[in-house]
């Protein structure tokens, strides 16, 4: 790997063959044809952040961003994963891979790594300097705007156009990264505020409420939650959907992007302002979170899918993913959706820079499951971390229906009456 590295970062790149944009387009539709976006992964689903005409990807076309490549992001388990990327998006030898985005340098860096793992059919399409690309048909996400980039959230905060929050378990005392370096501006919230403890279920709509308006949230807001952790930042911005705050965004990314990107961080606490009134005594957007009934609602209803994101052992009860869940298993009837290899981690719908993986990749992960993206899908995992990052990525992508059930797992093993299965699926 070290050798990989060392030719990447002194630039000894082998530029491939240039083609047209007519070749482009000559070739768009066909399958010995496969397009890559090396971009920044945020162009790709849909910001426009190097001035071009169109925003977005082109269409049908998968991703491999540069920044993949970077020394920080390479150790030998992402490495491994990057590698069972580059096969599953159908980059593979035989096949004509166009690489194209806005930079030289950029393109030839993902190049050089295809090349050194046997690819050789490489050409490459540079959007600026084929001034005709407009011809070409891009795509955007619907929800791409939810999934912000670091440029975006810094103009806004410096024209105090949104709130930030950081969002991680445990208090002030526990949170040492928060306190070491955050974004400037950003009040800690702690999950437990949410999710109180010892059963870590979802809290009751007054209390939650109650708690958006200590922390200066009103329904009218809009708010951006990030993390050293991502997966936090996700599960709170589920909540506060689901409370009806008007906009709610994620950072992409985490705490790493903006770091990665050059801006600058605070030491210390912010203490959060609140407010008088939260705008509504009720949550607004109720539908988003469903209880145990609703879940069993779910399962008797064939137009809705009830998705499982838990790593493989869970699933088959081997273990509960949780020091203080004893009861392991599943639930009868509902769906395996993947999430990656522990209770804690998401990789399977995640890229190695803990950026939002590709939708085309997830949703074709979900039919090989036999799981229909055209269902309202209803998604579970332990205690509603995993299972609220892919309902927000689900948003992103434009699905309208998806819901999540908070307290998953923990909450309907701890009904002995509710049924459950282990062991290997048929």
């Amino acid at each position: 790997m070290r050798v990989l590295l060392f030719m990447i970062t002194l630039s000894t790149l082998i530029f491939g063959k240039d083609i047209s944009t007519s070749e482009v387009l000559k070739n768009l539709n066909n399958p010995e044809w496969i397009f890559v976006d090396t971009r920044d992964t945020n162009e790709y689903n849909g910001w426009n952040l190097s001035n071009l005409e169109k925003n977005g990807h082109i269409k049908g076309a998968t991703d491999f961003s540069y920044a993949w490549l970077d020394e920080e992001y390479l150790n030998s388990k992402n490495e491994a994963i990057l590698k069972e990327r580059v096969s599953e998006k159908g980059i593979v030898k035989g096949k004509n891979v166009v690489l194209y985005g806005v930079d030289k340098t950029q393109i030839g860096k993902v190049e050089n790594y295809l090349k050194q793992n046997g690819l050789d059919e490489v050409y490459t399409y540079n959007l600026t300097e084929n001034k005709d690309y407009t011809q070409i048909p891009f795509e955007t996400y619907e929800g791409y705007e939810m999934l912000v980039p670091p440029s975006w959230l810094k103009e806004k905060l410096e024209k105090k156009e949104v709130k930030v929050y950081e969002a991680s378990w445990g208090s002030i005392k526990d949170a040492a990264v928060y306190v070491a370096n955050h974004i400037p501006g950003a009040p800690h919230i702690n999950t437990d505020s949410i999710e109180p403890p010892p059963e870590w279920m979802i809290n009751t709509d007054e209390n939650l409420i109650k708690f958006a308006a200590e922390i200066g949230i009103s329904k009218d807001d809009a708010i951006v939650f990030y993390g050293d952790d991502v997966m936090a930042s996700y599960r709170l911005a589920t909540i506060f959907k689901y409370l009806g705050v008007k906009d709610v965004r994620v950072l992409n990314g985490g705490l790493a992007a903006w770091k990665k990107a050059g801006y600058k961080t605070d030491m210390g606490v912010v203490k959060a302002t609140p407010i008088k009134d939260f705008g509504s005594k009720t949550p607004i957007n109720k539908n988003l979170i469903v209880d145990e009934s609703g879940a069993k609602e779910v399962l008797e209803n064939k137009d809705k899918t009830l998705v499982d994101i838990r790593s493989y052992n869970e699933r088959i009860g081997k273990e509960s993913g949780y020091s203080y869940m004893h009861r392991k298993g599943r639930i009868p009837g509902s769906v395996w959706g993947k999430s990656g290899s522990k209770s804690t981690t998401l990789e399977d719908y995640r890229n190695i820079d803990n950026t939002m993986r590709n939708g085309y990749e997830i949703i074709s992960m979900w039919n090989g499951l036999g799981i229909s993206e055209e269902k309202d899908l209803t998604f579970f995992c332990g205690s509603g971390w995993r299972a609220a990052e892919v309902l927000f990525y689900s948003e992103v992508m434009g699905m309208k229906n998806n819901a999540l059930y908070s307290n998953g797992w923990m909450g309907w093993s701890a009904d002995p009456q509710n049924p459950i299965e282990i062991g290997e699926e048929k």
